[in-house]
């Protein structure tokens, strides 16, 4: 299964490049009024979704274009795969490199198998349930810094601007307490760049396909993956999209105090 998730991840690239290359058209419309999606997100979403559904018919997709409806309801089918065709799609449709495919599958509302893939500098990251962390075919791990003053942190902001005094009260009293904060602008190379030590923490809220994948990779890696405000009851830990926290196991207490008092 893993080497058909690199493999279909790998063909969605493909697409991503053509794209930039200009040997293909790229048009570009907002979604919901203020979501950017081009059609490259379209084309890498029904290239995925087929794939899956030829190799495994009988399998759930929740993916961000196609299948967003799906929602927290899917959470717990019993296979489901757990699709972004393009994460950071303003970054791509600006000529940035930081953006992703990124390919999840989850039993029982597991998390079994994941990949995040960077088609512009050919990294692949990927993961299996207890089998550790990887980018390309090197096993990865997350940073070992215990002193946050010297961190380097990752967050985002929403499409969504009517409610920001909260990020803002967060973002100063992070970067009162850390190194200095990156804003790179695709969420599931956030967390594995975490899980790689290039990062050593990441806050924000999400949505479900933005971390799946990367949820298991930085997991896989060592790192402590949760979140910094209580998790609604009744609400899988492993599918919540909000105030979502990850970082190592010596940092994340600290930043999760941080947040909560913020």
């Amino acid at each position: 299964m893993i080497e058909f998730m690199k493999q279909t991840a790998r063909e969605a690239g493909q697409l991503m490049l053509s794209a930039r290359a200009g040997t293909t058209a790229c048009v570009t419309h907002l979604k919901a009024g203020n979501e950017l999606v081009t059609s490259t997100d379209l084309a890498a979403d029904a290239l995925i979704s087929t794939a899956i559904r030829q190799r495994y018919p009988g399998h759930e997709i929740l993916a961000e274009e196609s299948a967003p409806e799906l929602g927290k309801q899917g959470s717990g089918a019993a296979s489901l795969w757990i699709v972004d065709p393009i994460d950071g799609t303003v970054n791509f449709a600006h000529g940035h490199y930081q953006s992703a495919v990124s390919i999840a599958f989850a039993e029982q509302g597991q998390l079994k198998a994941g990949v995040v893939y960077n088609p512009f500098l050919d990294e692949m990251f990927w993961a299996q349930a207890g089998a550790g962390a990887y980018l390309n075919s090197q096993r990865i791990q997350v940073a070992g810094k215990t002193d946050l003053r010297r961190a380097l942190v990752a967050t985002g902001f929403p499409y969504d601007k009517d409610d920001l005094e909260p990020l803002f009260r967060q973002l100063a009293v992070v970067l009162r307490h850390c190194a200095d904060i990156r804003r790179l602008g695709s969420a599931a190379l956030d967390i594995c760049w975490v899980a790689m030590g290039r990062l050593d923490a990441y806050y924000e809220s999400l949505s479900i396909w933005d971390f799946a994948a990367a949820q298991l990779i930085a997991t896989e890696a060592g790192a402590c993956y949760g979140h910094f405000k209580p998790v609604p009851e009744g609400v899988s830990p492993v599918f919540h999209n909000k105030n979502i926290l990850v970082s190592n196991q010596a940092l994340f207490p600290r930043l999760q105090e941080l947040l909560l008092q913020a």
